[in-house]
Protein backbone atom coordinates (compact mmCIF):
# COMPACT_ATOMS: atom_id res chain seq x y z
CA UNK A 1 0.00 0.00 0.00
CA UNK A 2 1.20 3.42 -0.22
CA UNK A 3 2.64 5.00 2.45
CA UNK A 4 1.13 8.65 3.33
CA UNK A 5 3.12 11.06 5.21
CA UNK A 6 -0.08 12.79 7.18
CA UNK A 7 -1.43 16.39 8.17
CA UNK A 8 1.13 18.55 10.59
CA UNK A 9 -0.72 18.22 14.37
CA UNK A 10 -3.08 20.95 14.98
CA UNK A 11 -1.35 24.34 16.20
CA UNK A 12 2.18 23.65 14.30
CA UNK A 13 3.38 25.60 11.65
CA UNK A 14 3.25 24.91 7.84
CA UNK A 15 4.86 21.99 6.57
CA UNK A 16 8.35 21.93 5.67
CA UNK A 17 8.50 20.42 2.20
CA UNK A 18 7.54 23.89 0.81
CA UNK A 19 11.05 25.08 1.21
CA UNK A 20 12.38 21.66 -0.15
CA UNK A 21 14.18 20.70 2.68
CA UNK A 22 14.08 17.96 5.39
CA UNK A 23 13.15 19.35 8.87
CA UNK A 24 10.79 18.41 11.65
CA UNK A 25 7.28 18.74 11.33
CA UNK A 26 6.14 22.27 11.34
CA UNK A 27 8.99 23.91 11.58
CA UNK A 28 10.54 26.65 9.36
CA UNK A 29 13.99 24.87 7.93
CA UNK A 30 15.45 26.98 5.61
CA UNK A 31 18.96 25.53 6.07
CA UNK A 32 17.65 21.77 4.74
CA UNK A 33 19.82 20.42 7.12
CA UNK A 34 18.49 17.23 9.34
CA UNK A 35 19.57 16.48 13.17
CA UNK A 36 22.00 19.42 14.02
CA UNK A 37 21.61 19.90 17.68
CA UNK A 38 22.44 23.85 17.14
CA UNK A 39 20.30 26.83 15.85
CA UNK A 40 21.05 28.04 12.92
CA UNK A 41 20.16 31.44 11.23
CA UNK A 42 17.88 30.47 8.02
CA UNK A 43 16.70 33.43 5.13
CA UNK A 44 13.59 34.90 6.84
CA UNK A 45 13.86 37.79 8.87
CA UNK A 46 11.38 37.48 11.36
CA UNK A 47 12.97 34.10 12.48
CA UNK A 48 16.71 33.86 13.68
CA UNK A 49 16.59 29.88 15.23
CA UNK A 50 15.53 26.76 14.21
CA UNK A 51 14.29 23.86 16.72
CA UNK A 52 16.09 20.66 17.45
CA UNK A 53 14.32 17.77 15.69
CA UNK A 54 11.97 16.07 18.20
CA UNK A 55 11.98 19.28 20.51
CA UNK A 56 8.70 20.78 21.61
CA UNK A 57 9.83 24.18 21.16
CA UNK A 58 8.82 26.49 18.12
CA UNK A 59 9.40 30.17 17.69
CA UNK A 60 6.29 32.46 17.95
CA UNK A 61 5.54 34.42 15.13
CA UNK A 62 6.03 38.15 14.85
CA UNK A 63 3.57 40.46 16.35
CA UNK A 64 1.29 41.22 13.80
CA UNK A 65 1.26 38.25 12.05
CA UNK A 66 -1.29 35.28 12.55
CA UNK A 67 0.23 31.80 12.62
CA UNK A 68 -0.06 30.23 9.28
CA UNK A 69 -2.78 27.70 9.17
CA UNK A 70 -1.52 23.69 8.94
CA UNK A 71 -1.48 22.36 5.70
CA UNK A 72 -1.66 18.49 4.72
CA UNK A 73 1.96 16.87 3.40
CA UNK A 74 2.03 15.67 -0.21
CA UNK A 75 1.56 12.06 0.07
CA UNK A 76 4.80 9.57 -0.51
CA UNK A 77 4.25 6.29 -2.70
CA UNK A 78 7.23 3.66 -1.76
CA UNK A 79 7.51 1.63 -4.74
CA UNK A 80 8.45 -2.40 -3.29
CA UNK A 81 10.62 -3.02 -5.83
CA UNK A 82 13.31 -0.51 -5.23
CA UNK A 83 16.90 -0.78 -3.57
CA UNK A 84 16.53 -1.94 0.27
CA UNK A 85 17.69 0.15 2.71
CA UNK A 86 17.83 -0.70 6.70
CA UNK A 87 17.90 2.66 8.92
CA UNK A 88 19.42 1.57 12.39
CA UNK A 89 18.38 5.33 13.90
CA UNK A 90 17.30 5.65 17.75
CA UNK A 91 15.94 9.27 16.84
CA UNK A 92 12.26 8.54 15.94
CA UNK A 93 11.80 11.91 14.64
CA UNK A 94 15.39 11.18 12.16
CA UNK A 95 13.91 7.78 11.03
CA UNK A 96 10.71 9.20 10.06
CA UNK A 97 12.10 11.84 7.94
CA UNK A 98 14.41 8.95 6.16
CA UNK A 99 11.11 6.94 5.47
CA UNK A 100 9.78 9.59 3.64
CA UNK A 101 12.47 10.87 1.82
CA UNK A 102 14.08 7.66 0.94
CA UNK A 103 10.48 6.08 -0.10
CA UNK A 104 9.98 9.12 -2.25
CA UNK A 105 12.67 8.14 -4.23
CA UNK A 106 11.64 4.61 -4.57
CA UNK A 107 14.11 2.61 -1.68
CA UNK A 108 11.94 0.64 0.15
CA UNK A 109 12.95 1.08 3.58
CA UNK A 110 12.82 -1.14 6.60
CA UNK A 111 14.13 0.82 10.91
CA UNK A 112 15.80 -0.71 14.02
CA UNK A 113 15.90 1.74 16.84
CA UNK A 114 18.48 0.29 18.68
CA UNK A 115 21.40 -2.23 17.68
CA UNK A 116 20.04 -5.20 18.28
CA UNK A 117 16.80 -5.00 16.59
CA UNK A 118 19.15 -3.47 13.57
CA UNK A 119 21.53 -6.53 13.88
CA UNK A 120 18.16 -8.87 14.07
CA UNK A 121 16.67 -7.06 10.94
CA UNK A 122 20.08 -6.85 8.63
CA UNK A 123 20.34 -10.98 9.75
CA UNK A 124 16.63 -11.43 8.41
CA UNK A 125 16.39 -9.02 5.57
CA UNK A 126 19.84 -8.68 4.29
CA UNK A 127 19.31 -4.87 2.58
CA UNK A 128 21.40 -3.65 0.07
CA UNK A 129 22.07 -0.61 1.90
CA UNK A 130 22.29 0.50 5.66
CA UNK A 131 22.75 3.43 7.31
CA UNK A 132 23.96 3.35 11.12
CA UNK A 133 24.15 5.93 14.08
CA UNK A 134 26.76 5.49 16.10
CA UNK A 135 25.35 6.97 18.98
CA UNK A 136 22.69 4.39 19.78
CA UNK A 137 21.22 3.45 23.31
CA UNK A 138 22.52 -0.48 23.96
CA UNK A 139 25.28 -0.91 21.72
CA UNK A 140 27.69 0.94 20.18
CA UNK A 141 27.46 1.81 16.70
CA UNK A 142 31.20 0.52 16.10
CA UNK A 143 30.04 -2.90 17.88
CA UNK A 144 27.53 -2.97 15.15
CA UNK A 145 28.94 -1.97 12.00
CA UNK A 146 31.64 -5.24 12.85
CA UNK A 147 29.08 -7.65 13.56
CA UNK A 148 27.69 -6.41 10.22
CA UNK A 149 31.43 -7.11 8.60
CA UNK A 150 31.24 -9.94 9.96
CA UNK A 151 27.93 -11.38 7.88
CA UNK A 152 28.18 -9.42 4.67
CA UNK A 153 29.47 -7.02 2.37
CA UNK A 154 26.86 -4.62 2.49
CA UNK A 155 27.36 -0.84 2.36
CA UNK A 156 26.96 0.66 5.15
CA UNK A 157 26.67 4.54 5.69
CA UNK A 158 27.66 5.86 9.40
CA UNK A 159 25.70 8.91 10.30
CA UNK A 160 26.53 10.74 13.56
CA UNK A 161 26.96 13.91 15.25
CA UNK A 162 30.93 13.20 15.73
CA UNK A 163 32.25 15.71 13.36
CA UNK A 164 36.18 15.17 13.98
CA UNK A 165 38.30 13.63 11.62
CA UNK A 166 39.82 10.70 13.88
CA UNK A 167 35.96 9.60 14.05
CA UNK A 168 35.82 9.34 10.42
CA UNK A 169 39.06 7.82 9.93
CA UNK A 170 37.47 5.31 12.43
CA UNK A 171 34.55 4.89 10.75
CA UNK A 172 36.15 4.23 7.20
CA UNK A 173 39.17 2.03 8.81
CA UNK A 174 36.63 -0.17 10.60
CA UNK A 175 34.14 -0.85 7.10
CA UNK A 176 32.11 2.16 6.48
CA UNK A 177 31.74 3.33 2.57
CA UNK A 178 30.70 6.53 3.65
CA UNK A 179 30.00 9.23 6.06
CA UNK A 180 27.72 11.57 6.87
CA UNK A 181 27.41 14.58 9.96
CA UNK A 182 24.85 15.79 11.37
CA UNK A 183 23.12 17.92 10.58
CA UNK A 184 23.39 17.19 7.19
CA UNK A 185 20.61 17.79 3.97
CA UNK A 186 18.62 15.67 1.66
CA UNK A 187 20.73 16.72 -1.05
CA UNK A 188 23.35 15.23 0.29
CA UNK A 189 22.53 12.34 1.78
CA UNK A 190 20.30 10.93 -1.65
CA UNK A 191 23.56 12.37 -3.51
CA UNK A 192 26.06 9.68 -1.35
CA UNK A 193 23.99 6.93 -1.18
CA UNK A 194 23.82 7.43 -4.95
CA UNK A 195 27.45 7.39 -4.95
CA UNK A 196 27.61 4.10 -3.18
CA UNK A 197 25.43 2.47 -5.25
CA UNK A 198 27.34 3.26 -8.46
CA UNK A 199 30.53 1.94 -6.43
CA UNK A 200 29.17 -1.84 -5.67
CA UNK A 201 30.75 -3.52 -8.57
CA UNK A 202 28.38 -6.58 -8.10
CA UNK A 203 24.76 -7.07 -7.71
CA UNK A 204 24.34 -10.87 -7.13
CA UNK A 205 20.88 -12.04 -6.07
CA UNK A 206 20.33 -12.51 -2.11
CA UNK A 207 21.46 -16.33 -1.02
CA UNK A 208 17.91 -17.87 -0.71
CA UNK A 209 18.66 -21.45 0.22
CA UNK A 210 21.34 -23.00 1.71
CA UNK A 211 22.45 -26.83 0.33
CA UNK A 212 25.79 -28.41 0.94
CA UNK A 213 23.90 -31.84 0.42
CA UNK A 214 23.51 -32.88 3.94
CA UNK A 215 21.34 -30.35 4.70
CA UNK A 216 19.41 -27.76 3.01
CA UNK A 217 17.90 -24.26 4.56
CA UNK A 218 15.12 -22.61 2.43
CA UNK A 219 15.33 -19.16 3.92
CA UNK A 220 12.18 -17.85 1.95
CA UNK A 221 9.89 -20.53 3.72
CA UNK A 222 11.95 -21.37 6.68
CA UNK A 223 12.16 -24.90 6.08
CA UNK A 224 15.27 -27.71 6.95
CA UNK A 225 15.32 -31.31 5.07
CA UNK A 226 18.29 -33.43 5.89
CA UNK A 227 19.46 -35.62 3.73
CA UNK A 228 15.94 -34.95 1.99
CA UNK A 229 13.92 -35.51 5.18
CA UNK A 230 12.12 -32.18 6.35
CA UNK A 231 12.89 -31.55 10.19
CA UNK A 232 10.88 -29.64 12.38
CA UNK A 233 12.39 -27.15 14.46
CA UNK A 234 11.36 -24.14 17.22
CA UNK A 235 11.76 -20.24 15.88
CA UNK A 236 14.69 -20.04 17.97
CA UNK A 237 16.41 -23.03 16.84
CA UNK A 238 16.01 -22.52 12.90
CA UNK A 239 17.41 -19.18 13.47
CA UNK A 240 20.26 -20.57 15.43
CA UNK A 241 21.42 -22.99 12.69
CA UNK A 242 20.29 -20.05 9.38
CA UNK A 243 23.33 -18.02 11.40
CA UNK A 244 25.64 -21.07 11.32
CA UNK A 245 25.41 -22.14 8.08
CA UNK A 246 25.53 -18.44 6.56
CA UNK A 247 28.62 -17.80 7.96
CA UNK A 248 29.62 -22.11 7.28
CA UNK A 249 33.78 -21.79 8.28
CA UNK A 250 33.44 -19.08 10.23
CA UNK A 251 33.38 -19.40 14.29
CA UNK A 252 30.55 -17.08 16.27
CA UNK A 253 30.87 -16.46 19.34
CA UNK A 254 28.07 -17.07 21.88
CA UNK A 255 26.77 -13.48 22.32
CA UNK A 256 26.82 -13.32 18.32
CA UNK A 257 24.68 -16.13 18.15
CA UNK A 258 22.59 -14.34 20.96
CA UNK A 259 21.63 -11.45 18.52
CA UNK A 260 21.34 -13.30 15.94
CA UNK A 261 18.76 -15.98 17.29
CA UNK A 262 17.13 -14.82 20.29
CA UNK A 263 14.02 -12.40 19.77
CA UNK A 264 14.89 -10.92 23.29
CA UNK A 265 18.55 -11.55 23.56
CA UNK A 266 19.00 -8.97 26.47
CA UNK A 267 19.93 -10.54 30.07
CA UNK A 268 20.70 -14.65 28.39
CA UNK A 269 23.57 -15.54 29.58
CA UNK A 270 26.07 -17.82 26.97
CA UNK A 271 24.97 -20.95 28.33
CA UNK A 272 21.59 -20.53 26.70
CA UNK A 273 23.59 -21.02 23.46
CA UNK A 274 24.89 -24.19 24.46
CA UNK A 275 21.96 -25.96 25.66
CA UNK A 276 20.44 -24.53 22.16
CA UNK A 277 23.15 -26.16 20.52
CA UNK A 278 22.86 -29.56 22.74
CA UNK A 279 18.84 -29.70 21.64
CA UNK A 280 19.90 -28.79 17.94
CA UNK A 281 22.39 -31.75 17.57
CA UNK A 282 20.13 -34.02 19.12
CA UNK A 283 17.39 -33.21 16.44
CA UNK A 284 19.30 -33.40 13.29
CA UNK A 285 21.20 -36.67 14.75
CA UNK A 286 24.70 -35.25 15.06
CA UNK A 287 25.44 -36.00 18.82
CA UNK A 288 28.83 -37.80 18.20
CA UNK A 289 31.13 -35.01 18.12
CA UNK A 290 33.59 -36.42 15.56
CA UNK A 291 30.75 -36.50 13.09
CA UNK A 292 29.23 -33.54 13.80
CA UNK A 293 28.88 -30.37 11.59
CA UNK A 294 27.76 -28.11 14.33
CA UNK A 295 31.61 -27.84 15.81
CA UNK A 296 32.28 -26.21 19.68
CA UNK A 297 35.28 -24.44 19.31
CA UNK A 298 36.50 -24.06 23.28
CA UNK A 299 36.73 -20.73 24.50
CA UNK A 300 35.58 -18.95 21.35
CA UNK A 301 32.16 -20.59 19.78
CA UNK A 302 30.69 -22.68 17.49
CA UNK A 303 31.23 -22.91 13.34
CA UNK A 304 29.17 -24.83 11.06
CA UNK A 305 31.55 -27.25 9.24
CA UNK A 306 30.28 -27.47 5.59
CA UNK A 307 30.06 -30.88 4.04
CA UNK A 308 32.39 -31.59 1.09
CA UNK A 309 31.57 -35.28 -0.02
Amino acid sequence: MPTTIGANPPGEGPAAEDTGLLGPTGAAWQTGLVGGADAATIAEPQVTAVPRIGSAYAPPPPAGNPPAPARTLRTATVREDGPSVLAIEDDADIRQLLRALLGREGYVVSEAATGREGLRAFHETRPDLVILDVGLPDLDGWQVLERIRDMSDAPVLVLTARSSERDKVRGLNAGADDYLTKPFSRVELLARLQAIRRRQVTTAPPNTAFDDGRIRLDFLHQEVTLNGEPVLLTPTEYRLLSALVRHAGQILSADQLIELAWDDPSGLAPARVKYAVLRLRRKLDWDVPEDSPLETVRGFGYRYRQHRG
